[in-house]
């Protein structure tokens, strides 16, 4: 296992993007020439109902497949999940959890379980009303996470998405351009508290 390896765990809710956004980290890692896994929990497939998924980023090859129960960060891409689910159980005091919520990360710390390390918050709502006209949090938590985690380095992470996009959007440029500007927001707005 290479000491450069990075675990994310995800939490979400189906229908919110957790796992596309998750998978779509682990293809920008993995055009930065880092490798990669990106795998979601499945349990109840039903939209609203709470779901899991990971990611594995390192230098060298990845020889764990299983799902990641001592993260180094922690994705809550819905903040109903902190009074459902202990989202930072075995997350490493070192790391950080990110919170997709209007709040500052000290309005929240209490409900994170006496968690000591990083606390990041993003309105991940907001911002995707803003440029995508509907709230679609993923995009804006995936710019959150590459932020926080310094996973891949911010030029490097943009353009690669830019690139995704407009093969995936070829048909509808106006998407692209509002993916763009939502994940550079997101990357201003990130608010990282103690």
């Amino acid at each position: 296992m290479s000491d450069k390896m990075v675990e994310i765990r995800w939490h979400g809710r189906g229908g919110q993007g957790a796992k596309t956004a998750c998978l779509l980290l682990a293809d920008v890692a993995f055009s930065s020439g880092k490798h990669v896994q990106g795998f979601p929990e499945y349990g109840p497939e039903r939209m609203g109902a709470p779901i899991t998924a990971y990611n594995r980023i390192s230098e060298g090859r990845c020889t764990i497949h299983s799902n990641i129960y001592e993260p180094d960060y922690v994705v809550v891409v819905d903040e109903t999940l902190l009074t459902a689910v202990d989202v930072t159980s075995g997350l490493k005091p070192e790391g950080a959890v990110i919170i997709n919520s209007d709040k500052s990360p000290e309005e929240l710390k209490p409900f994170l379980a006496g968690y000591p390390g990083k606390v990041a918050t993003i309105d991940a709502g907001r911002i995707s009303e803003e440029f995508l006209g509907k709230n679609i949090p993923n995009t804006p938590m995936l710019a959150a996470v590459v932020k926080v985690s310094g996973v891949i380095g911010e030029e490097q992470f943009l353009a690669d998405m830019e690139q995704s996009f407009r093969h995936k959007f070829a048909d509808k440029p106006q998407v692209v351009e509002g993916n763009l500007q939502a994940l550079k927001k997101s990357m201003e707005e990130v608010k990282v508290g103690s």
